[in-house]
């Protein structure tokens, strides 16, 4: 949380690190990070009704981007276990093949298979880095706007309306991944329309 918080405050934005439900429901932008297993993350999240703030806060319509685990908390289930996700995508979370190292950890492609707002600037084909063994599968391919292969191709990045998630740490992934953070802070200060699948 805390590279992810300097980040932001590097490309300009006024962050806070917080689990307060008024402060995140009061939020122009909310930054999901996570590493760690879904299980203990979620049984968390619920203890603290936090799963329910960020669900309203998604439901508010203003933007929202997931962070590795964010990413992977938004589907309806895991293999890594078995509570239930926050179910704003629909999807399963599955491990990596077996026949790679695990976790997938290092730089790695992305390549978009969509022209999202929050890759602009990013040359297509970029470095990112990883740390994961497991890697979201949503239901419809029309949510994924990023592909990575290691083992398989799987989804590295998705968006529908006004939820962005990666896989990757855009905050471990030097320029390119301030570009995508100073993107999403874009997003929020223009209230950009991007489609009707995204914000």
């Amino acid at each position: 949380m805390r590279s992810v918080h300097k980040a932001l405050l590097k490309c300009g934005a006024s962050a806070v690190i917080t689990s307060n439900p008024k402060v995140i429901s009061d939020s122009d932008g909310l930054v999901f990070p996570g590493q760690g297993a879904c299980d203990t993350s979620m049984r968390k999240l619920r203890e603290k009704g936090l799963d329910e703030s960020v669900r309203k806060y998604i439901e508010s319509g203003k933007p929202f981007l997931g962070i590795c685990l964010g990413l992977q908390l938004l589907l309806e289930a895991s293999d890594e276990g078995n509570e239930k996700g926050l179910g704003v995508i629909e999807g399963r979370v599955r491990r990596l093949p077996r026949g790679v190292k695990i976790p997938h950890m290092g730089w790695n492609r992305v390549a978009f298979t969509n022209l999202h707002p929050v890759f602009r600037g990013i040359p297509d084909e970029s470095y990112f880095y990883f740390v994961h063994s497991y890697y979201a599968d949503p239901k419809e391919n029309s949510v994924i706007i990023g592909k990575t292969n290691y083992g398989l191709e799987f989804c590295s990045a998705l968006a529908l309306k006004n939820v962005i998630s990666v896989q990757f740490h855009p905050e471990k992934s030097g320029y390119m991944g301030l570009k995508l953070y100073s993107n999403f802070l874009g997003l929020i200060v223009s209230g950009e329309q991007v489609g009707e699948n995204w914000i």
